[in-house]
């Protein structure tokens, strides 16, 4: 068996990546490494290209005999995305879309698409389902519901089937320290905490603490990248199996609040963060949990590393002696 993974240099790539080795499953990763690590590809069978450009992306399909593609290759800063939506629509649904037709030029049926609890919006019920309504509420969150959209219109016309991952918060790092979690710009809490302990000259800042949580800070569902990685596999093989197309959640179905993630690094790495209090970021719901119980009955998918002190210090392991 032979898996195309695109995007495989980057954070949760690297790590689906290393899933699939451990199963012996025969990998080809696609990367430019505008955002991914050289450092971080694991596999010999290795092509930088542009997915972008049809052409070098054909050439890969036309070298190997795919079974399969697993698709991270996306923009994914909430953030820019508001900025710069065109980038964002441009490029993360044409890159879907050259995927996809040379899926269909050289008979691949199986994609699993990276996707997000970003698709859902402010949340109406919490733990999120899957039946959750999908209203997006930034334009990241958009390219991912219309790339969903395009993959059931490719399923019914030409016979594609897919699985759509909706992550939640990914987090950690391989326990190893071969690979994990390097941004740059980093705009995830867990990477900037650990910032604010280790680096004397930065300062995390806490977007609001005044929501109607506990403590007052927002309160997130984290789910260990490795976790994420096997939900992949798993999702694969479900495909393979003859499985149907799905959408499915990935997150652990516990939430964790900002101040909460603070206090267990600091008694982690037995020093303080250093933090101020910001004003709230528009858009930001209070409360993101998932369901997971659609992944855990079909996938038979159980995340085993998501307790959240092993997320933390496995990322903390990780920052302490990077390896790119």
């Amino acid at each position: 068996m032979r898996i195309l993974v695109t995007g495989g240099a980057g954070y949760i790539g690297s790590h689906t990546v290393l899933k699939l080795l451990e199963k012996n499953i025969d990998v080809v990763v696609v990367d430019n490494l505008s955002k991914g690590h050289m450092e971080a590809v694991l596999t010999e069978n290795f092509e930088k290209i542009d997915i972008l450009k049809i052409d070098e992306l054909e050439k890969v399909f036309k070298k190997y005999k795919f079974d399969g593609v697993i698709h991270f290759v996306a923009h994914c800063y909430v953030g820019e995305s508001v900025k710069n939506p065109k980038l964002y629509f441009e490029e993360n649904l044409n890159g879907l879309l050259n995927v996809l037709n040379c899926m269909l030029k050289y008979n691949v049926k199986n994609i699993i698409f990276s996707s997000t609890c970003a698709v859902y919006g402010e949340p109406k019920f919490i733990p999120i389902t899957e039946k959750h309504p999908r209203d997006p509420i930034n334009p990241y969150g958009e390219t991912k519901y219309f790339g969903e959209r395009i993959l059931k219109r490719y399923e019914g016309a030409y016979g594609i089937n897919f699985i759509s991952l909706r992550y939640f918060n990914a987090a950690g790092a391989d326990f190893k320290g071969r690979i994990g979690e390097s941004h740059n710009p980093e705009t995830h809490l867990i990477p900037l905490v650990i910032k604010s302990i280790l680096d004397n000259d930065f300062t995390l800042t806490v977007f609001g603490n005044d929501y109607k949580t506990e403590d007052g800070s927002c309160i997130r569902d984290y789910i260990h990248v490795l976790d994420l990685g096997e939900a992949h596999v798993l999702a694969l093989l479900y495909l393979l199996d003859g499985g149907k197309s799905q959408y499915i959640n990935l997150g652990s179905g516990k939430g964790f609040s900002v101040f909460e993630i603070i206090k267990t690094l600091e008694k982690i790495s037995g020093k303080k963060s250093k933090y101020k209090i910001g004003e709230r970021r528009l858009g930001d719901p209070p409360i993101l949990v998932a369901n997971n119980d659609l992944a855990k009955e079909l996938l038979n998918w159980n995340p085993v590393y998501s307790d959240i002190e092993d997320i933390l210090k496995s990322a903390y392991k990780w920052h302490l002696s990077p390896k790119f």
